[in-house]
C-alpha cells in the first residue's frame, strides 16, 4: 500500500488526503496546530465561534464530489445555507450597492448609481462568462507542468484579453467609479491587486453567479470537521500538533517527513499543503532545489500577496437595525492609492478598507442567544513592510472599532464581550507563510498557471503541492481544485483510471 504523507490540513490538504485515501493509499495527515483547518480553523472565544479565515463558499460541488468519491453523501456530513445578497459594498459615505445572482435585482441596484451601466453590466457578464468557461471550467484542474501546457492555451488567453488587469477589463464595460470598485474587489479575496491581477480573475464574479454564495451551518469549521471525519472513515490518520521540520530527500525522491518531536514518517509520496515558498525555503535542503525553487526566486523574484489584520469580536446585543448584512465590503475614500500602498509594503497606510463578516445573521449558532458574532478584516502590507506590529496592533484595532462604532455599530465597544485579534505575525508564526502573507504568491499573469509554483516539484519527483501558493491559486475553489490537479498528475503517473 502506498504511504502518502500530507503536510497541512487546510482545505487543499484535506481534499488531497481524501482523494488519495479514496484511491487506496495509506494516508497520514500532519498538522502543526492543535486544530485541523489551517486558515479555515475556527476561532472560539467565550461561547462565540468565529470563522478563522475563509467565509465565502462557492462551487459547492467541489466538496460534494469528495464525498461521492468515497460513496457518501455530502448532506449527511454538512449543511450549506444560501446567502443573499452575496455582498453589500459601502462607499466612504455609507451609501451601498449589493448584488446577488439575479440579473434584474442587480440591474435595479445599478440603476440607483448609473442607469447607463446596466447595458455595460450585461456585456460584462457575457465577457466574463467566456473567461469563466476557459479559466475555471477548463483550466482550474488542469496541470501546468510544462511550458507547452502554457503555449497551448496562450491563444485563448490573448483572445480573452488576459493581459488586461481586472480593473482595466471591468472599466471597458462599467463607467461609474463606485460601480467599478464593486465589480473589481474580488482579486483582493485571493490576495490580488485589482490593478495588476490578470483579467482572468474577473471570472470570480461569474463563478458566484453560476453556483451562488453559501455559508456552512456551524461555520466554515463544520466543513473542516466533515472532511476530517470522512478521511478517518476512509482509514486516514490525522495527527494534530505535529510540526514538520524537514522533508528528507534522496536523489530526486522524498523519502520521509521529519517532525519536531523527533518522529520520522516514511513516505512513498508527500503532498504539501504548506505555503509553497516557505516549504522550499525551510523544509528542503538547498542542494535538492534548482534555480526555479531557489532562495533567489522566493526571496527576490516573487511578488507576494498582502497580509491581513483581523478583529474577531462578539457583542452582548444584536445589531439587526444597521445596514450591515452577512458579507460587507466597506471601502475607503481612496481605492487605487490605498491598494497601491498596501502592495508596495512600504508602511501601514493611515486609512483602511474593511471586510465585515456577520455570520450570525445567517446562522445564529455562532453566538449565545441574543448575541452577535463579527469579524472585521483589513488588508495590510506583509512583513516586508517595516511596520512594528507589537506597537501598532493595539492602535490599529482601536482605529477599526472606533470607526465601526461611529459609522455602523452604535455603542459597539461597550457591548463587546469576546474578542481576539490577529496580525501578519499570526500568518508567519502559526500558519508558516513567508513574510506573513495572507494568500502566498500574488496572482498576477506572470505568476499564474505554468508561471506559478508547480503542483509537482520540478526537483523532487514524488513531492506535490496543493493550496494557495500553487496552481490555480487562493480561495476555496482554487485550493480545492489544486487537489484535483494533484490527483490527475498522480493518476497519470500511476496509470489509474479517471
Amino acid at each position: 500500500m502506498t504511504r502518502t504523507v500530507v503536510i497541512g490540513s487546510g482545505f487543499g490538504g484535506l481534499a488531497a488526503a481524501v482523494r488519495m485515501a479514496a484511491r487506496g493509499d495509506a494516508v497520514t495527515l500532519v498538522e502543526k496546530q492543535p486544530k485541523a483547518g489551517g486558515r479555515a480553523a475556527p476561532v472560539e472565544v467565550d461561547g462565540f465561534r468565529f470563522d478563522g479565515g475563509p467565509t465565502v463558499i462557492t462551487a459547492p460541488f467541489l466538496f460534494e464530489e469528495l464525498f461521492e468519491l468515497a460513496g457518501r453523501r455530502f448532506e449527511d456530513y454538512a449543511t450549506l445555507l444560501p446567502v443573499d445578497p452575496f455582498y453589500r459594498i459601502f462607499d466612504a459615505r455609507g451609501r451601498w450597492f449589493e448584488y446577488n445572482g439575479n440579473f434584474d435585482d442587480v440591474a435595479r441596484q445599478i440603476e440607483r448609481w448609473n442607469p447607463a451601466d446596466i447595458e455595460g453590466y450585461r456585456r460584462f457578464l457575457e465577457a466574463s462568462r467566456a473567461i469563466f468557461q476557459k479559466g475555471f471550467v477548463e483550466l482550474a484542474d488542469a496541470p501546468f507542468l510544462h511550458v507547452t501546457d502554457m503555449l497551448k492555451v496562450a491563444p485563448d488567453l490573448l483572445r480573452l484579453q488576459s493581459y488586461r488587469s481586472v480593473y482595466g477589463f471591468v472599466s471597458k464595460y462599467i463607467q461609474d467609479p463606485f460601480l467599478r470598485r464593486c465589480f473589481t474587489f474580488h482579486p483582493l479575496l485571493i490576495g490580488g491587486n485589482p490593478f495588476v491581477a490578470s483579467s482572468i480573475y474577473a471570472m470570480i464574479h461569474h463563478l458566484e453567479r453560476e453556483w451562488g454564495v453559501w455559508y456552512a451551518k456551524g461555520g466554515t469549521g463544520a466543513l473542516v470537521d466533515a472532511l476530517v471525519r470522512l478521511l478517518q472513515e476512509l482509514g486516514g490518520e490525522v495527527r494534530l500538533g505535529c510540526e514538520v521540520t524537514r522533508i528528507r530527500v534522496r536523489g530526486r525522491r522524498a523519502t520521509a517527513v521529519e517532525l519536531a518531536d523527533g518522529d520520522v514518517l516514511e513516505a512513498d509520496r508527500v503532498i504539501c499543503n504548506g505555503d509553497v515558498p516557505q516549504a522550499y525555503l525551510s523544509l528542503i535542503d538547498p542542494e535538492h532545489r534548482s534555480w526555479r525553487n531557489s532562495d533567489l526566486r522566493y526571496r527576490k523574484l516573487t511578488a507576494y500577496s498582502m497580509s491581513l489584520f483581523v478583529v474577531y469580536f462578539g457583542t452582548d446585543r444584536l445589531y439587526r437595525d444597521t445596514p450591515l448584512v452577512h458579507h460587507n465590503i466597506i471601502l475607503s475614500e481612496r481605492y487605487k492609492g490605498l491598494i497601491r500602498d498596501i502592495f508596495r509594503a512600504k508602511g501601514l497606510p493611515r486609512d483602511f478598507s474593511l471586510y465585515v463578516h456577520v455570520p450570525t445573521i445567517t446562522d445564529p449558532s455562532g453566538a449565545p442567544p441574543g448575541h452577535e458574532a463579527f469579524y472585521a478584516l483589513s488588508p495590510v502590507p506583509h512583513l516586508g513592510s517595516p511596520t512594528d506590529w507589537e506597537r501598532m496592533a493595539p492602535k490599529y484595532r482601536e482605529l477599526i472599532l472606533e470607526f465601526l462604532e461611529r459609522e455602523y455599530l452604535p455603542g459597539l465597544r461597550s457591548h463587546i464581550v469576546a474578542e481576539h485579534t490577529v496580525d501578519p505575525r499570526h500568518f508567519r508564526d502559526n500558519l508558516n507563510t513567508y513574510l506573513g502573507t495572507g494568500f502566498s504568491v500574488q496572482p498576477t499573469l506572470w505568476q499564474s498557471a505554468w508561471f506559478r509554483p508547480h503542483n509537482r516539484s520540478e526537483d523532487i519527483d514524488n513531492l506535490y503541492f496543493v493550496g494557495a501558493g500553487t496552481h490555480p491559486g487562493a480561495g476555496v475553489p482554487g485550493v480545492m481544485s489544486s487537489a484535483k490537479v494533484v490527483e490527475r498528475i498522480i493518476a497519470e503517473e500511476e496509470g489509474w483510471q479517471a
